[in-house]
């Protein structure tokens, strides 16, 4: 019989959260991405996960960060607002690596440039405060991911502090944040705050600049790093050494008056938590109300794509798939690549062809 789950979206409006008969919301995640329902898109994971692990998700795709109306079109949610940039970069979405504007943006509606800001992370974060004051913020995404401890930022030639602190959120989750998201769900709902979550593997928190952390590495201060090459290499090289899942320890660093704490990454996903990652229900589509728009051009080069896997060990220093995805490769089954294959093939679109199957490493 057919997956009837595969047809229905995350709900992005109110009539499609009274559709699901609910009136009110777990979870929001606000992605700068068009809001694709497919495994290769972010927010379209986390979302699915934890609507896997009981809560109730909705999705705000793209909203207009002028105002605070998107923001407040599905309420508040009852545990937290999930922030992310999407994809790409923020900046990378709107600028070429020579600073020009882009005139495209492929992850957006009809290509339509524009959708959104620089930064995405910090403007959303900044408008959910003003439309909800005190809402509980979780960040992530790959702009926050890479931005989590004091960095080297291209777009404006300077040492910039950790993005969790310019947008002021509660918690930062890195790498690929499914068991973080859910665990932060789970101690949410059962009555902790989410301004005292500490422990949580792949996560950053701020707290004071007087607490101690038990067996933690202490890097370099964002002030000694903004000023010295040598002392941000320093701390390049400790925080790297301790992204490690079996023997990381904790990293602090300090930012005047307030201490980043980078707890070490999660274990990898074993192949069973992998495979029934991608067994969850995707729809595999963007939502609808981008048909009128022609869809969104970046879906088009993984619709028929297929993910074997997950993370690089070769650790290249042109690319950061292993700062983000971790170094330890995650692989899925046989079993579930077939599983996959199966579904792509039973849609009405599909012509015959699946485009690839890989990952990041697909020669690994």
């Amino acid at each position: 019989m057919p997956d009837t789950n595969r047809d229905i979206f995350l709900p992005t409006t109110h009539s499609e959260m009274e559709g699901r008969g609910w009136d009110e919301l777990d979870v929001i995640l606000i992605t700068g991405d068009a809001y694709v329902d497919h495994p290769s898109y972010g927010a379209a994971v986390i979302g699915r996960v934890l609507e896997d692990a009981g809560f109730r998700t909705g999705i705000i795709a793209q909203p207009d960060w002028k105002k605070t109306a998107d923001f407040k079109k599905l309420g508040r949610p009852k545990l937290f607002f999930g922030i992310t940039a999407g994809n790409l970069d923020s900046a990378l979405s709107n600028y070429t690596p020579a600073r020009k504007i882009r005139h495209k943006d492929y992850y957006s509606p009809g290509g339509r440039s524009g959708l959104r800001p620089n930064l995405a992370t910090v403007v959303y974060a900044n408008k959910v405060r003003e439309a909800w004051p005190g809402a509980p913020v979780v960040i992530g995404g790959i702009e926050a991911s890479l931005r989590r401890l004091a960095h080297y930022s291209y777009w404006d030639d300077s040492v910039r502090r950790s993005i969790l602190l310019d947008a002021k959120a509660d918690i930062l989750v890195y790498g690929m944040g499914e068991r973080q998201t859910v665990e932060i769900a789970k101690r949410i709902r059962d009555g902790e705050d989410i301004k005292h979550l500490d422990g949580i593997p792949g996560t950053v928190v701020a707290r004071s600049a007087h607490l101690q952390i038990p067996k933690s590495v202490t890097l370099p201060s964002y002030e000694e790093v903004r000023k010295d090459p040598v002392k941000f290499n320093e701390a390049f090289k400790l925080s790297y050494y301790e992204c490690d899942a079996v023997r990381g320890r904790p990293v602090v660093q300090p930012h005047a008056d307030r201490s980043i704490i980078q707890y070490p990454p999660p274990l990898p996903l074993k192949t069973a938590e992998i495979d029934h990652l991608y067994d969850l229900p995707f729809t595999r589509r963007w939502h609808p109300c981008y048909d009128v728009e022609g869809g969104v051009p970046g879906f088009e080069v993984v619709r028929f794509s297929i993910t074997s896997h997950r993370g690089c060990s070769a650790e290249c220093n042109f690319c950061s798939l292993y700062a983000h995805q971790g170094r330890i490769i995650q692989s899925r089954s046989h079993d579930s690549i077939l599983r996959e294959v199966k579904r792509i093939a039973a849609l009405a679109e599909f012509k015959g062809t699946i485009t690839d199957i890989g990952g990041p490493t697909a020669n690994l």
